[in-house]
C-alpha cells in the first residue's frame, strides 16, 4: 500500500465521524473541531503526524491538509445543526464522504495506472459509493423512509462536482471542495423531492455513456466532460428526457462540427484551441444560462413563476449556442469574411466576421433545436413555440457577432460574449413567448 493510499484511507476514517451527526445533535461538529485543534497545534512528529502528512506538512510541522478538511466539514456540521437553516443530516454525511471516499478510490486507481481519466473514474465511483453509502447510514438512524433513487442522484451530483472542483481548483484544496459540494448537494435536495428508479438509471447510464465517447472522440476534455456530465445529468432530472434531448443535441453535433475538417480549419487560423477538444470554460460558458434556467424550472414548485418561461429560456440559450457553434465552425470554411457591423472583408478569424455559409449553417442548427424543443418541451405551442426558439437562435448568434465585432478583444474574451449572446437568446425567446403566446 502506498503512502497516498494510506493517508487517503486516514481521511476516510475521519470522514466517517460525520456518520455519527444524528447521535450527536448539535454537537455534530465538535468531533471535526477537536481533530482540526489536533492537527493544527497538537501532532507534530511521530507515526500518526506521518499517516496524515502532506508534502507541505512535513515542512510546516503541522496537519494543514488535516485541520483544513476537518474544518470544513465542521462548518457543514454547522449548517446541518442550526435550527434556523437546517440541511438535512444526510446532505452534510454525503459531501463530506464524497470527498473522503472519492479520494481513496482515486489512489486505488492509481495502484494501476497514472491515466488522468482512470483517475477521474476512480474518484467518481468512490465518491459516489460513499455519498449513496453515507445517506443510507445515516437515514436508517433517524427512522426516515430510505429513497435510493435520491441518493443516488444527490451522491452522483457530489461525487460529477467534487471531481469538477479539484480538475479545475488545486488537486488537494479538499476543504473548498467539501464546502461547495455540501452546498450544492443541499440546493438540490431541497429542489428534488423524488427520483423515479427508472429515470435515475437512464439519466446515469445515459449522461456517464455518452460523456466517455465525447472524451474518446477528443471533443471535451477531461474536465469538460465532467461539466457536460453534470449539466446533462441535472437537466434530465430536473427538466426531463425532452429538456436532455436538446441538450445533448448541441453538445453532440457542436462537439463533431468542432472536430470536422479540423486540419483545415487549424491551417486557416480559425480552429478551436485544444485541438478541438471543449473544456469547462467552454461548456460553461454556452451552458451556464441553460442550467440556470433548468433549475429555475425545478424551483418553480416553490415560487410563484410561470414554468414555461424558464422552458423557453433552456430551449432559446440552446438554439443560440448551437447557431453559433455552427456559424463559426463551418463558416470558417468558407473565404471572404465580411464583418457583421460594415460587411466590409476582413481576414478569416476575425471576430464578428460572419459568411453566408456559417449563417445559414446557423439557422440550421436552430431549426434542429427548435424541432426538438417543440417535440419534447413544455412549450405550449408546437408551431408557434418552435419557430420562437428559431427566431430566438438566430437572435442570439447575431448579437454573439455584433459583441464580436464591438467589444470581444481586449475588454472582454470569448467565453463571455458566448454567455452574453446565450442570454440574450433566452431573453428573447421568453420575451416572444410572454408577448405572443398563452400561458400553457
Amino acid at each position: 500500500m502506498t503512502s497516498r493510499l494510506r493517508r487517503a484511507g486516514a481521511f476516510a476514517a475521519v470522514a466517517l465521524l460525520a456518520l455519527v451527526a444524528p447521535q450527536l445533535g448539535r454537537a455534530a461538529a465538535a468531533p471535526f473541531g477537536l481533530v482540526a485543534a489536533l492537527a493544527a497545534f497538537g501532532v507534530r512528529d511521530g507515526p500518526l503526524f506521518e499517516l496524515f502528512a502532506r508534502p507541505g506538512d512535513r515542512r510546516d510541522r503541522r496537519l494543514n491538509g488535516l485541520a483544513g478538511f476537518s474544518l470544513a466539514a465542521a462548518g457543514l456540521a454547522l449548517f446541518a445543526t442550526i435550527p434556523a437553516v437546517p440541511m438535512p443530516t444526510f446532505v452534510f454525511a454525503a459531501a463530506v464522504l464524497v470527498v473522503a471516499v472519492g479520494n481513496v478510490g482515486k489512489e486505488l486507481a492509481r495502484l494501476a495506472t497514472d491515466d488522468d481519466f482512470l483517475l477521474v473514474t476512480g474518484f467518481v465511483a468512490g465518491g459516489f459509493l460513499g455519498g449513496v453509502a453515507a445517506q443510507v447510514v445515516v437515514v436508517l438512524q433517524t427512522g426516515a423512509a430510505l429513497d435510493l433513487p435520491l441518493f443516488a442522484f444527490l451522491a452522483a451530483v457530489g461525487a460529477l462536482a467534487g471531481a469538477l472542483l479539484r480538475a479545475v481548483l488545486l488537486a488537494r484544496d479538499d476543504p473548498v471542495v467539501i464546502l461547495s459540494t455540501g452546498f450544492l448537494l443541499w440546493l438540490f435536495a431541497e429542489l428534488v423531492r423524488t427520483v423515479s428508479p427508472e429515470g435515475i438509471v437512464l439519466a446515469l447510464g445515459v449522461t456517464v455513456a455518452l460523456g466517455y465517447v465525447s472524451y474518446a472522440l477528443g471533443t471535451a476534455s477531461i474536465a469538460g466532460m465532467l461539466t457536460g456530465v453534470l449539466l446533462g445529468l441535472l437537466t434530465i432530472v430536473l427538466g426531463g428526457v425532452g429538456w436532455f434531448v436538446v441538450l445533448i443535441a448541441f453538445y453532440a453535433v457542436g462537439g463533431l462540427a468542432a472536430k470536422f475538417r479540423f486540419e483545415e480549419k487549424a491551417a486557416r487560423g480559425v480552429a478551436q484551441e485544444n485541438q478541438g477538444a471543449r473544456g469547462t470554460g467552454n461548456v460553461l460558458a454556452n451552458s451556464a444560462v441553460a442550467l440556470a434556467a433548468v433549475v429555475g424550472y425545478a424551483a418553480t414548485q416553490h415560487v410563484d413563476v410561470p414554468a414555461f418561461r424558464f422552458a423557453y429560456a433552456f430551449a432559446g440559450a440552446v438554439a443560440t449556442a448551437m447557431a453559433d457553434t455552427l456559424s463559426s465552425e463551418i463558416g470558417g470554411l468558407f473565404d471572404e469574411p465580411r464583418l457583421v457591423t460594415t460587411f466590409e472583408p476582413v481576414d478569416p478569424g476575425t471576430d464578428g466576421a460572419v459568411t453566408l455559409q456559417g449563417e445559414l449553417a446557423g439557422i440550421g442548427g436552430a431549426l434542429l433545436i427548435g424541432l426538438l424543443a417543440a417535440a419534447g418541451m413544455p412549450l405550449g405551442s408546437t408551431l408557434v413555440g418552435g419557430g420562437v426558439v428559431v427566431f430566438a437562435g438566430f437572435a442570439g448568434m447575431t448579437a454573439d457577432s455584433l459583441l464580436g465585432a464591438l467589444v470581444e478583444g481586449d475588454r472582454i474574451g470569448n467565453q463571455q460574449v458566448n454567455f452574453l449572446a446565450t442570454l440574450s437568446g433566452a431573453l428573447v425567446a421568453v420575451g416572444l413567448a410572454t408577448a405572443f403566446l398563452p400561458l400553457p
